[in-house]
């Protein structure tokens, strides 16, 4: 097959045919075709994005920051808001623009992004924007990053109906190259309607990667001719009045959006069987899920075709488009929804029905079956798996075959063997070595702290004396009204720099109102570390914040740091503030919980992943000293870990014994190991790491030449190839996806990749699926199906033998290469006894995958 010819700056340099894209970089490179399209059509706009940081969109503003020649080239601004409602204010502004003659173009299209809780939080200004209207020119997209499983969230998201209460249009877009198309369609359809347009995104669509069509004019836009635009149009005006904002928005806009989605079949039949049984209404992820239960139960689409089965694929959920959705829905003897979360098109469909003659309303079901069970669950998400029992269940009344009923023996049986599994080691996400949270979160013996959102809630699930938590912004308010009605004089209250900045100094400013007894541990790290390292969006200073603290009534304000003497004379200080070294915080903070009313502590220390980068890049002292434990000493008593709850100490078996050992190669030098009282470390001043010596032995080439490999035998791809790469995040596992990925681009293949995250900047579990097929269209759903999985790379022994990866094997068809050393897990920091039990998980792989490991 023919290699193309790539470079990395295709992603968005090249102006047409197929690129390699993540799902954030495809958003980023979205309103750069925009801004061509414009261009082209003769008009002089420009772009403005903002928002704010989360996943699934937590790494937007980093690949926003890295493309920005290329963003300037295009008249795109890209500003972080310090919060997601005044990143919307903005956008609101941006829209204002072209009332004034001052203007520089003719207008500017924005784009929002933000995940589920900045949604809640920015209902306010979405509402008042929605209402005042997009620009003739300009337009208005709302990216919405929704966590539905809540693996990096405190709750699981499903932001749909909080845009039904805006009365905003919502789009949901099925995979990388749809982010794309449905972003052009989502600005057009703003600048007709006047409405803002969310555009809901999820990890299964925004950590995966895909080749797609990137050419400016592959998305034709078509005017509606049935929908009579009311005098004075439908965008924003000056002056406005409240009621008939109200009432254009009632009347008129969300119409000319069901016209636009109609005038474009934004919503379309992609099976249409003349046989009409079973209908089924989908839309974004669940679309693909849907695709693959039917590849999964051998359903090919002539068969579809045959026994009566038809899709359709919604793009626009909310409102829901009328006369596409009876055209398919008429007639049919049953119409299953399929769904993510809460039922909205399915309560859309049925409401629409009503109205319908008997003869053709067919029976709707979804959430709930026709006698009121549970079909497909409104929590969690949906799987291939589940989705394929529902459609096989439903579709058993005309047409079953011995490839189905294989194919639901298997769900069946896997799920009976893993549910046989014994209880083994997890990957949990945990602070870094050399964290500043690992000291600072802890609290004096009798006093208990209370989490927020940030690094800092790791500390939930460690022996720190934390317990609750609230939402970004409300950290320790909680207090405010316990207090009244409690026994306890004090509590402390975790608050990161990075959410001090974007809300927290308002709860410090409730306590001061209600003054109640609370100590602020403001957690200075000098990153946003959850997300990936980012300074926070604005001018922070560890000086500033105790003059800010000051200002709203603080009395007791205390710097400790790791380096105390940093600090220059003069330094502009709050008046009274006092710094002291780390290793005095447990008396300091026992002075603070005795002081009346709110003080507070902030914790100076660079966080230990940001000390790494930017020691890599020369940017940051490297401290010439190193620690090593003497396995003769060392007794394995497993203090060294109390003292520092850092991951750099781990195990080493020897003949006499566990001992302990520092891993050189995660250290981050933090020097807490060495706190506790044992003879066992030796540092090492002005040293370096010998570098193992990698030349090759002589005649070694000679050698490889009497070797004859066999030439790989490869796959027919008449099916795709699916690959599942395991490991810990931080080693490379998203890399391993992202080559295999862009090799399968640069043969022509189609090729998707899914990175399952999480907390994978906390050293969580990552888990990537590749699926490679012969074109893009032979690919639907993202994710490797259960016992589907043709190879299965184990870069972590830990996470290979886990459910999430264990599902994926099939006896006789997965092959397995699994990496054997035994990386420790959390549970060793506390617990110097803990054993992995690694043999016992080679064995699960090996009956997982039969004879193929």
């Amino acid at each position: 097959m023919a290699e193309t010819a790539v470079s990395l700056d295709d992603k968005y340099a090249l102006e047409s045919g197929r690129v390699y894209l993540t799902g954030t970089q495809a958003l980023v490179r979205l309103p750069m075709i925009q801004r061509q399209r414009d261009a082209a059509a003769g008009l002089d706009t420009a772009a403005y994005v903002t928002g704010y940081r989360g996943s699934p969109l937590g790494g937007l503003d980093q690949q926003m920051e890295r493309a920005k020649p290329f963003l300037e080239r295009n008249n795109i601004v890209f500003r972080p808001g310090v919060n997601e409602d005044l990143a919307a204010t903005a956008i609101w502004g941006t829209q204002q623009l072209n009332l004034y003659p001052d203007a520089k173009h003719q207008g500017v299209f924005s784009m929002w992004y933000g995940k589920g809780p900045g949604v809640d939080r920015s209902g306010d200004v979405f509402k008042h924007g929605n209402l005042a209207g997009s620009s003739t020119h300009g337009g208005v997209l709302l990216l919405t990053g929704d966590d539905h499983t809540a693996k990096s969230s405190t709750t699981a998201h499903q932001s749909e109906y909080a845009f039904v209460d805006a009365m905003i249009p919502v789009l949901n877009p099925a995979g990388v190259q749809e982010f794309i198309d449905l972003g052009i369609y989502g600005w057009a359809m703003s600048r007709y309607s006047g409405c803002w347009v969310a555009y809901k995104a999820i990890a299964e669509t925004v950590d995966s990667s895909a080749s797609v069509y990137v050419d400016p004019q592959r998305v034709q836009i078509t005017l509606p001719t049935d929908f009579a635009m009311p005098e004075g149009g439908l965008n924003i005006r000056w002056p406005d009045e409240f009621l008939p904002q109200e009432e254009r928005q009632h009347r008129y806009k969300l119409n000319a959006a069901l016209a636009f989605a109609r005038a474009n079949r934004l919503d379309k039949a992609v099976i249409s069987s003349p046989r009409k049984r079973l209908g089924i209404v989908t839309t974004g992820k669940s679309y693909l899920d849907v695709r693959q239960a039917l590849d999964d139960l051998g359903i090919t689409e002539e068969m579809a075709l045959d026994v009566g089965i038809s899709i359709y694929k919604v793009a626009m959920p909310w409102p829901l488009e009328r006369e596409g959705v009876r055209e398919f829905a008429e007639g049919m003897e049953e119409v299953l929804v399929v769904e993510e979360k809460r039922a909205l098109m399915e309560d859309q469909l049925k409401e629409q029905m009503y109205h319908w003659r008997a003869d053709v309303r067919p029976r709707v079901v979804g959430k709930f079956d026709e006698n009121g069970e549970w079909m497909l669950s409104s929590s969690g998400e949906l799987s291939p798996a589940d989705v394929a029992r529902v459609i096989a269940k439903r579709l058993g009344r005309w047409h079953s075959s011995d490839a189905i009923e294989q194919r639901l023996s298997f769900f069946e049986q896997k799920e009976a063997s893993l549910a046989q599994q014994p209880p083994s080691a997890k990957r949990i996400p945990y602070f870094c070595s050399g964290c500043p949270h690992n000291t600072s979160t802890r609290v004096p013996e009798g006093s208990r702290a209370l989490a927020g959102i940030g690094c800092h809630f790791m500390s939930l699930w460690m022996d720190r004396d934390t317990e609750t938590y609230t939402q970004m912004g409300g950290e320790g308010v909680t207090w405010v009204g316990q207090a009244p009605f409690s026994n306890d004089d004090h509590v402390f209250a975790n608050l990161g720099d990075g959410t001090y900045y974007h809300s927290g100094f308002m709860a410090i400013r409730q306590a001061v109102a209600a003054d109640v007894n609370i100590t602020y541990k403001i957690l200075f790290n000098d990153a946003v570390a959850m997300t990936g390292g980012q300074s926070v969006d604005g001018p922070l200073t560890v000086p500033a914040i105790t003059r800010q603290v000051e200002a709203e009534g603080v009395e007791r304000i205390v710097v400790v740091s790791d380096e105390p003497d940093k600090y220059p004379t003069g330094a502009p200080f709050a008046h009274g503030v006092s710094i002291h070294h780390r290793d005095e915080l447990d008396q300091v903070q026992r002075d603070l919980r005795e002081f009346p009313g709110v003080s507070v502590l902030v914790y100076d220390q660079t966080c230990a992943a940001e000390k790494r980068r930017r020691r890599k890049r020369g940017t940051f002292p490297d401290p010439a000293k190193r620690v090593m434990i003497n396995e003769a000493v060392c007794e394995g008593c497993g203090d060294c870990s109390v003292k520092s709850n850092c991951l750099s100490v781990v195990p080493v078996e020897t003949e006499y014994g566990r001992k302990r050992a520092i891993d050189q190669s995660s250290c981050n030098k933090d020097f807490s190991c060495v706190k506790g009282f044992c003879p066992s470390f030796v540092t090492v001043e002005g040293g370096q790491l010998r570098t193992p010596d990698t030349a090759a032995p002589a005649g070694a080439d000679a050698a490889f030449d009497d070797i004859d490999l066999p030439e790989p035998s490869l796959p027919d791809m008449n099916n795709p190839y699916g690959i599942l790469v395991t490991g810990v995040g931080g080693t490379g596992v998203v890399t391993i996806g992202a080559l295999l990925g862009m090799a399968a681009h640069i043969e022509g293949r189609g090729v998707s990749v899914l990175d399952m995250t999480g907390l994978a900047q906390k050293g969580g579990a990552v888990i990537s699926h590749v699926r490679i097929g012969k074109t893009p269209e032979d690919l639907h759903a993202v994710r490797i199906a259960a016992g589907s999985a043709d190879l299965v790379l184990g870069c972590d022994l830990v996470v290979a033998a886990g459910a999430d990866a264990l599902a994926r094997m099939q006896p006789g068809l997965t092959h397995a290469v699994i990496n054997s050393h035994e990386t420790v897990t959390s549970d060793f920091a506390s617990n110097p006894d803990f054993d992995l039990n690694a043999p016992e998980m080679r064995q699960t792989i090996q009956v997982a995958v039969g004879e193929t490991a």
